[in-house]
């Protein structure tokens, strides 16, 4: 693609993550040598249009300039109020909204039925060399894909929140997926400065949310025993294994733990340790219980969390790890 083509990103659905998304791609968009970006959005909501344009400049400072013409509502996206080649398109017709996108990201209602039933449609609208993506948090391309005349065409690439800010985004092929496809995706978001990972088979919840909830659970399980309290718990990863995971991941982290002799002399000194809190850990499920002393716990030290200083915080420690 030359840079004077211009970049069709139709994004389904502007909820959290949807609007994450739209703010990455007009982001990148300022970049120098970056392509003119036209970012359509499609979702049903009756105030999407004033939603969006007042809330999205909490992520990044863009102004909006309305465009004149019938049709869709769209709005040329401004930083510094400079001239722009970037739009930004509100449109409420599925079939318009996708029939000259290269790329679809799918951040609908997290429901088998939606996506199993939107693909098809979708697919039967849209040019047949596009890129075909759902955001889901869970729910694996080959469950989604059913219905499709082509199920090839479809990948999950399954943000960390908020994507705007976080650089992984999981690329979860399923058996059907063209490895073509998964090529065009690692290319595009390597060139957005993102971390993309392909896991080798669908899994559910997919990896870094398992890893997260299994964490989760534990911390869960701690409170609920009376161990510690939320805000400790919390205070202690920020303290000690937050810092650490940003520089190093879980098998760096205890490779290193092991000295000369790496992970093998790592459990060799304490796998009776790991063992014994393996096999005391973490054994809670949802709607046990716990709820309600956690979650009051929960309001009581936190209230309504600031999403301003905490991705101002979440951009600080990126940039102070950052490998070049």
């Amino acid at each position: 693609m030359s840079q004077s083509t211009p970049l069709n990103i139709t994004l389904i659905g502007a909820g959290t993550i949807g609007l994450s998304f739209a703010a990455l791609h007009l982001d990148h968009a300022f970049k120098p040598g970056s392509n003119p970006l036209h970012l359509t959005i499609y979702d049903t909501r009756p105030d999407i249009e004033s939603y969006v344009t007042q809330t999205l400049p909490t992520y990044i400072p863009f102004s909006f300039k309305k465009l004149p013409g019938h049709g869709p509502t769209s709005y040329s996206v401004h930083i510094n109020h400079d001239d722009s080649p970037h739009t930004i398109t509100f449109n409420g017709d599925l079939k318009s909204a996708v029939s000259s996108a290269s790329i679809i990201q799918e951040q609908g209602p997290e429901s088998t039925s939606f996506k199993i039933a939107v693909w098809p449609e979708i697919e039967s609208y849209c040019p047949s060399d596009t890129l075909l993506w759902s955001s889901t948090s869970g729910i694996p391309a080959s469950t989604q894909c059913v219905d499709m005349r082509d199920p090839s065409r479809l990948v999950v690439v399954h943000p960390y929140n908020p994507p705007h800010i976080m650089p992984l985004l999981e690329i979860v092929p399923s058996p059907a997926t063209d490895p073509r496809v998964i090529d065009r995706t690692l290319d595009f978001w390597k060139n957005k400065d993102r971390t993309p990972i392909v896991l080798k088979k669908e899994t559910k919840g997919f990896v870094a949310n398992r890893l997260a909830f299994a964490l989760l659970r534990e911390a869960i399980h701690l409170v609920k025993e009376g161990v510690a309290s939320v805000k400790d718990i919390d205070d202690l990863m920020t303290s000690s294994m937050g810092p650490r995971w940003a520089v190093a991941g879980i098998f760096k982290s205890y490779h290193a733990g092991g000295g000369a002799a790496g992970l093998e002399g790592f459990f060799k000194n304490i796998g009776g340790t790991v063992q014994a809190c393996w096999d005391d850990g973490g054994k809670v499920n949802v709607e046990e219980g716990w709820e309600d002393d956690v979650f009051r716990q929960t309001r009581q030290f936190y209230g309504e969390v600031d999403l301003t200083e905490r991705d101002t915080l979440t951009r600080r420690v990126l940039e102070a790890v950052r490998r070049d």
